[in-house]
């Protein structure tokens, strides 16, 4: 793209919500102002969420800094709803997310736009790393590829069932067009790109996926969605909405791509693993609806459990005695962990 006009670049909006975050916000935007897409074709909007510490100083000031920044103050609502207050005030014709605690990469979206204008599709994605707050490189979430790759948008759907695949939004370029009334981030829950990302694909073709991992996540645990180690009885709310997601995975997939009901199924039975496997012991009683619920879908599920064959041993096992024995065999697994 570097032979053509500043002008004829397409228009960016990089939507950054921004809660209680003073000490790393800087450091994202100064990613996301550094790169090499052009400034004039990009705008920067920083949506802080009801900050109560000096996370709108701080906004305001970067945006009196430099011309191509915005920010939107708003009562606290949550990341959902910030990133679509910012979505109806973009005015780019392609959206990226940055979550306030990650950075960029300087050449992510210029890439990122030249995969999307060359493959000719509306969602570009790079892949991403995670570190850890000692530092640390965390294993990758996904695999890169060695080049420029295009993907069905069914085979995307298949990667995120096997879990394999990125649902983020955040290592995405994607057409604003996309984003509909009816099509927006959910609010009030979590893991709400996968369900978002779930809809979206039924409205494209394809995507593009670029090598290189330029998007940075920063891992904090006791966020909103990764256990307390300290807090034995902390039970965050993402695995309760995984379990409900899988579902709207399995009714969208059903309809719009019935020869994989399989693969979602084994998709459900992996959510409420992960949720058997993390909830409290001292939650798993009988007035507890959610994990009763839980229960009865995977004994009701046992001729799955026992003939899907995109379990694996290791899955069946643990899903059939959780399934017959759950507060025992959590009380075991427990103990051989030594939690």
């Amino acid at each position: 793209m570097n032979t053509i006009e500043i002008e004829e670049y397409p228009m960016i909006s990089v939507i950054i919500p921004a809660y209680n975050i003073e000490d790393l916000l800087e450091k994202c935007v100064y990613s996301v102002v550094g790169q090499t897409y052009p400034a004039k074709r990009m705008e920067i909007i920083i949506v802080d969420d009801g900050s109560t510490d000096n996370t709108s100083v701080i906004a305001d000031r970067l945006s009196a800094e430099y011309d191509n920044i915005r920010v939107i103050h708003q009562e606290n609502g949550g990341s959902s709803n910030a990133r679509n207050h910012g979505i109806r005030e973009a005015r780019g014709e392609y959206l990226g997310f940055v979550d306030s605690d990650d950075y960029l990469s300087p050449n992510a979206y210029e890439e990122l736009m030249d995969a999307i204008v060359v493959q000719n599709v509306d969602m570009a994605q790079m892949s991403r790393d995670e570190i850890s707050e000692d530092g640390s490189k965390r294993p990758d979430v996904v695999t890169p590829p060695q080049d420029v790759i295009v993907v069905d948008s069914k085979d995307h759907v298949r990667s995120l069932l096997m879990h394999i695949g990125d649902a983020s939004f955040c290592t995405k370029l994607t057409k604003r067009s996309l984003f509909t009334e009816d099509t927006m981030f959910p609010e009030g829950i979590l893991n709400e790109d996968f369900y978002l990302m779930i809809h979206m694909m039924q409205k494209i073709d394809a995507l593009a996926v670029i090598p290189g991992q330029y998007y940075h996540v920063f891992y904090r645990s006791g966020s909103n969605s990764r256990k307390k180690a300290t807090d034995k009885d902390y039970f965050p709310r993402v695995f309760t909405d995984i379990v409900d997601n899988a579902d709207v995975a399995q009714q969208i997939v059903d309809n719009k791509w019935p020869d994989m009901h399989e693969l979602a199924i084994r998709f459900g039975l992996i959510q409420r693993l992960d949720y058997m496997l993390h909830i409290p012991i001292s939650k798993m009683t009988k007035d507890n609806e959610f994990y009763q619920k839980v229960v009865r879908y995977l004994r009701d599920h046992r001729s799955d459990i026992n003939n899907n064959k995109y379990l694996t041993k290791k899955n069946r096992i643990y899903l059939m005695v959780l399934s017959m024995a759950p507060r025992f065999v959590r009380s075991v697994h427990a103990k051989v962990r030594g939690l």
